[in-house]
């Protein structure tokens, strides 16, 4: 993130809270979502109200507190206080919180800001987080970002919540790629398209005159490999974000598809068929010669990385039907890891390198999770026909597609917790389908 951390006003003095100091504010992420943490996120003041290329300042401090409250309320675990509920807040009551009036609004916690345009363009967001019983600031953190980077200092306002109450890793300031589709099932558009993992800032990086499918970030997130059908050829490109150009990955006449980058973003991993059969392979990210992982008869495909890249999870017929098996970097110590009957797919390994999502194939296509050696497995959704799982950052949501039945079914974004319980369609201009979910953003 273009911004520059900055060493915000401390909140003033408060009074003892009666009756002792209070447990430690936090919410559990463990058992399910009933009973998520009240929580007010009322509009962030402004310094001066001022123009700015993003708008005036008083609009955006109350479109950041509408990020920060989104965010937090789409996660689950979280129950942010209704509009009427709030009261507003002046600049000076920033670092001064007004308990008596929070303690009775049923707020356990308290998000609250401010926003001040620079004189040299740039603007500064500053967020404060307060336990309301105990009357206590619990964290803060200010950015100074370019105008266009606006809605990102948002982003990390509800990172900087969600990681103190939770005590999980971040993940709301980051990305999504996927394949945006329209048209009927038999001819459908595909392009590239990219959005904020919330489904602002959207655009379009391809433009439909030739399929796309399977993108994936790189590590750097400059660029995305995918598979494309240009000229009628199934071929693995690389496509450079900033640049808005492209490569092949490798020159081969071969069918090449299903690419991954490697965690240091030095390897890519794809599946190629040759002669009937499908092996994975991987080739230097620069480009080079194909290194061949696997060499069995069937379709060995959908390699992902472990977070660490010492190990490659992937999906094999070698046994008569699709299943799950984990080898190392280089294809040695190849073994078997599904055994629960039915089918797996599209499996990819979570950024925290404890689990395994999948497709499950038994008569619908489902979500779920099991753990790297294979036990634990859990089924997280139950409709008719969800795929593609894609980790967020911080290993604790899904996202995936969900496709409706008949020749009119459309495509959606969906995404899905761990509990199974927190389960939300994404928005998108157009049906959309293959989501790569991206690391969070510096």
């Amino acid at each position: 993130m273009p911004a520059t951390p900055l060493k915000l006003p401390t909140q003033q003095p408060a009074a003892q809270a009666p009756g002792g100091a209070p447990p430690p504010l936090e919410v559990s992420v463990t058992g399910g979502i009933s009973a998520p943490m009240p929580i007010a996120i009322p509009a962030m003041p402004t310094t001066q109200v001022m123009q700015t290329p993003a708008g005036m300042t008083d609009a955006l401090g109350r479109q950041l507190a509408d990020i920060v409250t989104n965010d937090l309320k789409n996660s689950g675990l979280f129950s942010p206080l209704q509009p009427a509920q709030l009261r507003a807040v002046i600049f000076p009551e920033v670092t001064a919180p007004a308990f008596s009036y929070w303690g009775g609004s049923g707020a356990q916690a308290l998000v609250q800001g401010f926003i001040r345009a620079n004189g040299d363009g740039t603007l500064t967001v500053g967020c404060y987080l307060y336990d309301v019983s105990a009357q206590t600031e619990l964290m803060r953190q200010g950015f100074v970002v370019p105008p266009s980077e606006w809605r990102r200092a948002g982003h990390k306002c509800a990172d900087m919540v969600y990681t103190r109450l939770t005590g999980e890793g971040p993940y709301f300031d980051s990305r999504v790629v996927y394949v945006s589709e329209t048209g009927p099932k038999a001819r459908r558009t595909k392009r590239l398209a990219i959005m904020d993992q919330d489904g602002a800032n959207h655009r379009f990086l391809t433009n439909g005159q030739s399929i796309v499918l399977t993108p994936r970030f790189a590590p750097n997130q400059q660029s995305i490999v995918y598979m494309s059908y240009l000229n009628e050829k199934p071929a693995i490109y690389v496509y450079n974000i900033g640049s808005g150009t492209q490569h092949l990955v490798t020159t081969t006449e071969r069918l090449t598809f299903a690419p991954r980058f490697s965690p240091d973003g030095r390897w890519i991993v794809f599946s190629m068929a040759i002669g009937g059969n499908t092996n994975i392979y991987r080739v230097p990210a620069s480009g080079g010669t194909p290194q061949r992982l696997t060499n069995t008869p069937g379709i060995n495909t959908g390699g992902s990385y472990s977070p660490d890249g010492s190990r490659i999870v992937f999906e094999s017929d070698r046994s008569g039907s699709q299943q799950l098996y984990v080898m190392n970097a280089d294809g040695s110590g190849q073994q078997r890891i599904s055994f629960g009957g039915g089918r797996y797919a599209t499996p990819v390994w979570s950024p925290r390198g404890d689990l395994i999502a999948f497709t499950k194939i038994g008569g619908a296509f489902r979500i779920g999770i099991m753990n790297t050696s294979g036990s634990g497995e859990k089924l997280l959704t139950n409709s008719w026909q969800d795929e593609g799982p894609s980790w967020s950052p911080n290993g604790r949501v899904l996202m995936f597609f969900r496709q409706g039945q008949g020749n009119a079914g459309k495509a959606d974004l969906w995404s899905v917790d761990l509990t199974g319980v927190n389960e939300r369609r994404i928005p998108t201009p157009l049906d959309g389908s293959d989501p790569g979910w991206g690391p969070l953003r510096p």
